[in-house]
């Protein structure tokens, strides 16, 4: 008998950044750093990515910078929001943020990505 494999639901926390224009690169470098710092400070962070804009399409209206943050519960996300940590990183990052979006949802299930196909198979 085969085994029924499990899927594990998770709670994705999805932050993007606008920054203000007058906000110097160095600024925005420690923000970066400082995000990158708190998986290790802040045990439920389950998974962290985060990039740059790269998008062909002028739809991003000046925001420039994504975090994805993953927790196994609301629990633990309540524990990241609240944890000191994050306050601090909070009271760096406001006083530089133009504009910010954060959307928070369950993702089911396994990623599933498609096998890259052979080169020289393309016309």
């Amino acid at each position: 008998m085969s085994e029924v494999p499990v899927v594990r639901r998770v709670l994705r926390h999805i932050v993007m950044f606008k920054f203000k224009e007058d906000s110097p690169s160095t600024a925005i470098k420690a923000i970066e750093e400082g995000l990158h710092a708190l998986p290790a400070a802040i045990a439920v962070i389950q998974a962290y990515e985060w990039g740059l804009n790269n998008s062909i399409e002028d739809f991003h209206k000046g925001f420039t910078h994504i975090f994805q943050l993953s927790f196994d519960s609301e629990a633990d996300r309540k524990v990241y929001l609240e944890h000191p940590s994050h306050l601090a990183f909070v009271k760096i990052l406001l006083p530089h943020v133009d504009d910010l979006h954060v959307l928070d949802y369950w993702a089911a299930g396994p990623t599933i990505l498609s096998q890259p196909k052979d080169s020289s198979s393309r016309l």
